[in-house]
């Protein structure tokens, strides 16, 4: 099979720690971090270089040794900030095992998961600090301490104060330096996000991670000139290894102030690169169309696209200087985009691209630390997920006359399996090849195409197969359509094709002002029986549902689908 272009040479290393000690080596002192803080209420930054982002990180990871917690279970929860960052990477380096857990759990989702994964000690900010306050305070509570971001109780420990602590004891008995994890022991337990079933808990060692980190440092072109947002939430397996991942290149990296503030923070910070989650970067090129359209000057744009694409068939590439107004709306630096959690559409990734912004997509999971394939500059082919790493073997299992089948995975970042879950972990891992559950197909080159999710196909009484996200792709270009998802929904002994669509209300403010409710859905009846047109019968698309609400979903806006369809069943 073809792997995806190899674009620059990296170190192979077996240990997280390996690869952040290279950066530090040769970034020393150039900014790590810029963090945006409050005092008497103006905003300053505070510049943390990569020596003293390794100098804390020994330190508090000393520091949780010093409690007695090496070799223990530690998890951590809260908002995207630098404390969850060096939690994360200083239990991965040198203390035991970090549980990343998702903030947006509720309190006996939390505390089941604290249960399940044995924890020892938490590490939380302030909207868990009650709930983590009254678990330490139980008499049967495994939980030993409770370390907050910041000073928020007084009998609670700060990470600034277990620095303190670690700092000290560094100089006496530096056991955190002389601890060497072992490679291919649990380094990581991450709970899966659960979009299609209830959650498991995916053992990740710190070879899974390392390799994931080898690959990612030589296919793809981040460098220490770039300056990241960090946007994708850090439990998210691509959202903490993908930071890990610009630290090692010598990016500086600054945190995103929430999804309303994302626009600002590129213009403020001046980012060059970002990762973030398909539903954003719709949004985005929504929003610079609507603008092109009011100002008047949508054939202007779309000329200058034509003459732009036809001088880089010639070699010449002119995108950033033609583009530069709106390239301006984005921070006038945005260079490159990297897109994760689930698919892009065709028109979004070519649309920034063709303003001069390289924009791909990769595909992964959880269980493979994450990224299986990826695009970069030498390998894009849109509506495709990339090529496999070059450490990752994919094929396409049991596949049917249009070469779709069930995409199969090795390689060095593939879990250890499911904690204390050996009968779903053999259902998924046999011989060493991981059965995603995703169904797609590889093509002459090696680019993998994702057809959508084993179990969302829905499977009509007359044996055909329907793939939702290909009709999902297809539906989501009608102007109206904000986000939409297809399901079965059940019709006496067989399914009906259907589609929640949430409609835009400020679509219909600007084009049917003096319309009703009534009014919309007729028209949006319309013009999906216009696209049913266009598709064999059996995928027409038969029974809809209309709402402004949006769809419920994951902290990665993946959708939810199983509590979607079952308020429709």
């Amino acid at each position: 099979m073809s792997y995806l272009t190899v674009l620059k040479d990296a170190p192979r290393h077996d240990l997280i720690r390996d690869y952040l000690l290279d950066a530090v080596e040769a970034y020393g002192e150039k900014d790590a971090f810029v963090l945006k803080q409050e005092s008497k209420g103006k905003n300053f930054f505070r510049h943390i270089s990569y020596n003293s982002f390794w100098e804390e990180l020994r330190a508090f990871g000393q520091g949780l040794r010093s409690l007695g917690l090496g070799e223990k279970r530690i998890a951590v929860i809260g908002l995207n900030s630098y404390e969850w960052i060096l939690t994360y990477l200083s239990v991965l380096c040198g203390v035991g095992v970090i549980v990343p857990l998702d903030k947006e759990l509720t309190e006996p989702e939390v505390l089941l998961s604290l249960k399940r994964s044995g924890v020892s000690a938490v590490v939380c900010d302030e909207k868990h600090l009650e709930l983590m306050r009254s678990l330490k305070n139980e008499n049967n509570s495994a939980i030993e301490h409770v370390i907050t971001t910041k000073k928020l109780a007084p009998e609670l420990p700060s990470i600034g104060e277990i620095r303190e602590l670690g700092s000290l004891a560094l100089k006496e008995d530096p056991s955190f330096d002389r601890f060497s994890p072992d490679p291919d022991a649990i380094a990581s337990i991450i709970f899966t996000s659960g979009t299609t079933s209830s959650s498991k808990a995916v053992m990740l060692s710190n070879k899974n991670i390392a390799t994931n980190l080898y690959d990612l440092l030589r296919v793809e072109e981040i460098y220490p000139e770039d300056r990241n947002l960090v946007f994708l939430p850090l439990h998210h397996t691509f959202g903490s290894v993908g930071l890990t991942y610009f630290l090692c290149s010598g990016a500086t990296n600054m945190f995103c102030d929430g999804l309303r503030h994302v626009q600002k923070n590129l213009k403020e910070y001046k980012i060059t690169t970002f990762v973030c989650v398909p539903l954003l970067l719709e949004v985005m090129y929504r929003n610079i169309w609507r603008g092109i359209e009011k100002q008047g000057k949508t054939k202007l744009v779309k000329n200058a696209l034509k003459i732009s694409e036809g001088m880089l068939k010639m070699g010449i590439d002119v995108r950033r200087k033609l583009f530069k107004s709106i390239l301006a709306e984005l921070g006038g630096e945005l260079r490159f985009i990297i897109s994760g959690a689930s698919a892009i559409s065709r028109e979004v990734a070519k649309g920034f691209n063709d303003f001069g912004i390289l924009t791909v997509q990769g595909y992964g999971l959880t269980e493979t630390s994450p990224v299986l394939t990826a695009e970069n500059p030498k390998n894009i082919r849109y509506g495709s997920v990339g090529k496999a790493f070059p450490s990752v073997s994919i094929t396409i299992e049991n596949p049917g006359e249009d070469g779709i089948g069930e995409i199969c995975a090795r390689g060095g970042n593939v879990m250890l399996g499911y904690y204390e879950m050996p009968e779903e972990t053999n259902a998924v891992l046999k011989n060493g090849v991981f059965h995603t559950g995703d169904l797609g197909r590889l093509d002459e080159d090696g680019f993998l195409f994702i057809t959508g999710r084993k179990k969302n196909v829905i499977v009509l009484k007359s044996g055909k197969n329907i793939y939702p996200e290909e009709l999902e792709e297809i539906l989501s270009k009608l102007p109206f359509i904000s986000e939409v998802m297809v399901y079965g929904k059940k019709k006496e002994d067989d399914l009906l094709v259907s589609a929640k669509i949430v409609y835009s209300k400020e679509f219909f403010r600007d084009t049917m002002p003096d319309k009703t409710e009534a009014d919309f859905a007729a028209y949006m009846k319309n013009e999906v029986a216009k696209v049913n047109e266009t598709l064999p019968a059996y995928k027409h698309v038969k029974h809809l549902t209309f709402q402004t609400q949006p769809l419920i979903k994951t902290s990665t806006a993946k959708v939810k689908r199983y509590e979607e369809i079952a308020k429709e069943n």
